[in-house]
C-alpha cells in the first residue's frame, strides 16, 4: 500500500522502518523538512516529503504529531490522498507536560481522537496511542502466538478501521475493535489499557473497566 506518515518521532519513526520492511511504499514527513530526514530514508528507503506532501495517494494516513500541533498543519492536508483512504490517530492530550490547556477536551468533553477528527476535517481511527514505540519493532508475532499482543482500535467508519486493523495485523499484533470515536476515551492516557502489554482477553477486560472520568494529571 501507498502510506503517509505525518511525524517522525517514536511512534512515526518506527512504523516507517516496519512498515517499508513488510514492502510497503512510505512516504514520511517531519516538521524540520525533509532533508532531516535523509538518515531514516537511507535506512528504510521511505521517501521523505513535506508535511503537506505527505498524503498524496496515501491509501492510510497516519497523524503522529503532538496534540497541540495538529491545528497547525496544513489546509488541505489530505485533499490528494487515495479515494477511500483511512487516517490513524496515534496522540495523546497531555495538557501538563506538553499542549496546554484545550477548551474542547476539557469543557465540551470531546474525546481526543474527536477533537483531532474537527482539525483534520475528516474521521480518524484511533490506534497506537497506548502502544510503546518499541514494541513496534521489538514485539510483533505471528498470528495464534500465545504472546501476541493486541491493540485497541476504534473508529466510527467500519472500512477505514477494517483497513487499520488488518494492516496493525501484518504488523504482527491482533486488534480489539474499541468501539466508536466517542467510546476512545476507553484508551486514552491513565485508562486501564493505556500501556498494556497483553492478549486480546486482557485488552478487553481493561477496556470494559475504564472511566471516562479524566484523572487529576491528565486534566488542564
Amino acid at each position: 500500500m501507498k502510506i503517509g506518515i505525518i511525524g517522525a518521532g517514536n511512534i512515526g519513526g518506527n512504523l516507517t522502518r516496519r512498515l517499508t520492511a513488510l514492502g510497503h511504499e512510505v512516504r514520511v514527513a517531519n516538521s524540520r523538512g525533509p532533508e532531516t530526514l535523509a538518515g531514516l530514508a537511507e535506512e528504510t528507503g521511505a521517501t521523505p516529503v513535506t508535511v503537506a506532501e505527505a498524503a498524496r495517494g496515501a491509501e492510510i494516513v497516519v497523524v503522529t504529531v503532538p496534540f497541540k500541533n495538529v491545528p497547525d498543519l496544513p489546509a488541505g492536508l489530505l485533499a490528494e490522498a487515495a479515494e477511500g483512504f483511512a487516517v490513524i490517530d496515534t496522540n495523546n492530550y497531555y495538557p501538563r507536560e506538553r499542549d496546554g490547556r484545550i477548551a474542547a477536551v476539557e469543557d465540551e468533553g470531546l474525546t481526543e481522537s474527536r477533537w483531532t477528527e474537527r482539525q483534520l476535517g475528516h474521521p480518524v481511527i484511533k490506534a497506537f496511542n497506548g502502544t510503546y514505540a518499541i514494541d513496534i519493532l521489538e514485539r510483533p508475532r505471528p498470528a495464534g502466538d500465545p504472546e501476541r499482543m493486541a491493540l485497541p482500535v476504534a473508529g466510527d467508519h467500519e472500512e477505514a478501521k477494517k483497513a487499520v486493523r488488518a494492516l496493525i495485523d501484518e504488523l504482527g499484533f491482533d486488534t480489539v475493535d474499541a468501539g466508536g470515536i466517542d467510546d476512545s476515551w476507553r484508551q486514552q492516557p491513565a485508562t486501564p489499557v493505556y500501556g498494556l502489554r497483553a492478549g486480546a482477553e486482557e485488552v478487553t477486560r481493561a477496556l470494559s473497566g475504564a472511566s471516562s472520568v479524566r484523572t487529576p494529571e491528565f486534566r488542564g
